[in-house]
């Protein structure tokens, strides 16, 4: 096969390989009253076989996108264990997880990066680690009771509407903040960083993605309102966190609206963060030669992000995300994005008889600043991108895919995505990625 036309076939041969060993579909509990879990176990597996098509590049940089055809795997497991504690509403999670494999050119080039699940590779072998250890502790305030379906790190209960929960431990950021039922996972849905999260909150985490903190969520039935503190990494990307919570955070508050519009629900989410670290400045590093070392001290990095998702009519719904932060402070912990704005349709296959299949299409524009644009002309380097001069322009993605269910547990997608201007830069690009991914939950 012709390198410089990617095809995830590895992604296919490798799906329908684990497809026989995967076991029937899970039976069908149909109505049956929900039984309350004392444990709970889960697991996942992720492969997404990724590669681009050529294209045009005068020059690269340290960060840049390949401009050769080229073709990398990533490769994820994630154990989903839960337990009751011995008191009225608390829970223990743990998540241990191994990561394998790469993204596109060292998981760079790109701004609103195209493998969300790379950042938690860079292994020839699987590597294991801790992506989760927390606990969950529930306060009901009386009222109405719901019933809560077992899943990944939730055991099946029964609990008022009207609650406080509040999690502490390691876990990721996005678990509790700016989800969205269309947009949010790149094992399941969209795989690009600017549409499966709001590209322009620079979320705290280390280097895939997880950190140690304490959040309070109060749900109600017509909204809920949650905050968090959280650890930054020491240094920009890194896999150690700053143990000092008073010296580098995050902070993060959400409110949450549901409604309906002629009888169809939608949800719009309000986000505010705050992060702290020693970041470095982004005028003063292009003032001098783009060396943002030196500049680095104490620094506050300030946002919001407004999320929507809107069913439109059956089986069809809409999202959106628009986000902005400060981009005098240097990207510390996500991505190299300071605005970012991303609108998309999802569509489930029930009209043309496959209902548990899904066809996404989302559109996105990530923008830098004028002090963030300097530093990348004069050679700075980013989190993610870096082309060691810079014809500014506005980076802009497509991305569709179809996932097909295959069995209860088990789901194959196709995806491909289009990136004008990758990294900022008009001089380089467009760019053409295909991707294939096989997920195996239970």
């Amino acid at each position: 096969m012709k390198q410089d036309v990617v095809y995830p076939v590895r992604a296919a041969v490798f799906g329908l390989a684990l497809m026989a060993i995967s076991g029937v579909a899970r039976a069908d509990d149909g109505d049956a009253p929900l039984v309350p879990e004392d444990w709970s176990i889960h697991a996942q597996t992720t492969f997404i076989e990724q590669g681009n098509l050529r294209f045009t590049s005068p020059y690269r940089g340290t960060n840049s996108l390949d401009p050769a055809p080229r073709g990398r795997e990533s490769w994820t497991g994630t154990l989903y264990l839960g337990r009751r504690l011995p008191w009225q509403g608390g829970e223990l999670y743990f998540n241990p997880e191994f990561n394998q494999g790469f993204g596109l050119s060292r998981t760079e080039g790109v701004a609103g990066y195209v493998n969300g699940e790379a950042q938690k590779g860079g292994f020839d072998n699987p590597k294991a680690n801790v992506a989760r250890l927390f606990v969950r502790q529930t306060f009901g305030l009386g009222g109405d009771e719901e019933d809560i379906a077992p899943a990944a790190n939730q055991l099946a209960t029964r609990q008022a509407i009207n609650r406080i929960t509040v999690t502490a431990g390691k876990l990721s950021v996005t678990d509790l903040f700016d989800t969205n039922d269309y947009a949010n996972d790149p094992r399941t849905d969209f795989m690009n960083g600017s549409i499966w999260i709001a590209g322009a909150w620079d979320y705290p985490g280390d280097a895939k993605g997880y950190t140690d903190g304490i959040a309070i969520e109060w749900n109600h039935p017509s909204w809920a309102l949650r905050a968090g503190q959280f650890l930054e990494p020491k240094i920009a990307n890194n896999r150690d966190l700053e143990p000092r919570f008073w010296h580098s955070f995050g902070w993060v508050a959400e409110l949450e609206n549901r409604y309906s519009i002629a009888g169809a629900p939608g949800i719009l989410r309000t986000l505010v963060f705050a992060n702290r670290a020693p970041m470095g400045s982004n005028d003063q590093a292009a003032a001098n030669g783009g060396n943002i070392v030196v500049t680095r001290r104490s620094r506050w990095k300030p946002g919001f992000a407004l999320d929507a998702q809107q069913v439109i009519v059956g089986d069809l719904a809409a999202f959106g995300r628009f986000s902005l932060s400060n981009g005098h402070s240097e990207s510390w912990a996500f991505e190299d994005i300071d605005q970012s704005t991303s609108l998309g349709l999802s569509l489930k296959g029930t009209s043309w008889s496959r209902p548990h299949d899904t066809v996404g299409l989302g559109v996105a524009q990530n923008e830098l600043t004028q002090q963030h644009r300097s530093y990348f002309a004069v050679g700075g380097l980013g989190i993610l991108v870096g082309d060691g001069k810079l014809s500014y322009a506005p980076e802009r993605i497509l991305e569709t895919y179809y996932r097909a269910q295959i069995f209860d547990t088990v789901s194959l997608s196709v995806d491909y995505q289009f990136v004008a201007n990758p990294a900022y830069n008009a001089a380089r690009g467009p760019v053409s990625i295909f991707a294939g991914r096989l997920h195996i939950e239970y």
